[in-house]
């Protein structure tokens, strides 16, 4: 399991929003490659980039971004945020991109989503899959779904995919600990490999996806990481000491 620090990018800034509503924003930093620079420094061998303009527009808007967030780290980054058509995948792949995270597009086109996988492979192609009380929301969370997270990623894994990143948008950028247990159940009743995401407010958050993480021996990975983001920003977790801790699950 690795600790995966978030960039999340809203006109040029590094910021954070509370329950993923875009009228409740708090700015962090300006330079957003300075900020993946510290993240690698601490350790961190991903960094997960979203592009919050493109989520709520639709298209990507941080391309700019991105290439200079990639081309100040050795370390991978993965980017989500209105990755919706296949010119998009191959455009932040050719920036340095290591993998791409579909939500949206894959969950209302699966079709698309079986094509990019068998284009790209599923070590660049993984999903991204958001739960509101339970429910898949859409179009940077503005929209809510009928559809259940187990339904949705039962779907992504019949295309191809293998990892989500699964957020409970309900202690997105609140801090008030990851929901590890709906984490566990997805994966579960799936057979994905599922990155928590959402909460994190402290090295006793990060100590208990560790834990949760750690399978019996010949057991396939289920918690294979988890994102933190405000936590870091507001200096309730160190990331070097997250790090660390992770390292030793």
């Amino acid at each position: 399991m690795i600790v995966i620090p978030s960039i999340d990018i809203r006109g040029g800034q590094v910021v954070r929003l509370r329950y993923g509503d875009p009228d409740q924003q708090t700015v962090y930093e300006r330079d957003p490659a300075a900020t993946a620079r510290y993240f690698e420094e601490c350790g961190a061998e991903l960094i997960h980039v979203v592009d919050l303009d493109g989520a709520f527009g639709g298209e990507p808007r941080a391309r700019d971004i991105i290439r200079a967030i990639a081309a100040a780290v050795s370390v991978p980054i993965e980017v989500g945020g209105g990755i919706r058509s296949m010119a998009v995948i191959e455009g932040h792949l050719s920036l340095g991109v290591k993998r791409v995270v579909i939500g949206t597009a894959g969950i209302e086109d699966p079709a698309f989503l079986v094509e990019a996988v068998e284009r790209f492979g599923p070590e660049t192609v993984i999903g991204g899959l958001d739960a509101r009380d339970g429910r898949v929301a859409l179009r940077g969370w503005v929209d809510t779904s009928s559809l259940t997270a187990g339904e949705v990623g039962r779907r992504m894994h019949d295309a191809g995919v293998r990892t989500v990143v699964h957020t409970d948008i309900g202690r997105d950028g609140v801090m008030t600990g990851p929901n590890v247990d709906a984490s566990l159940a997805l994966a579960a009743t799936t057979g994905l490999r599922v990155i928590v995401s959402g909460g994190v407010s402290s090295l006793a958050d990060i100590r208990r996806v560790c834990e949760a993480a750690r399978m019996p021996t010949g057991a396939p990975p289920a918690l294979v990481g988890c994102i933190t983001g405000r936590a870091i920003y507001e200096g309730a977790v160190d990331l070097a000491a997250a790090v660390e801790l992770s390292r030793a699950c």
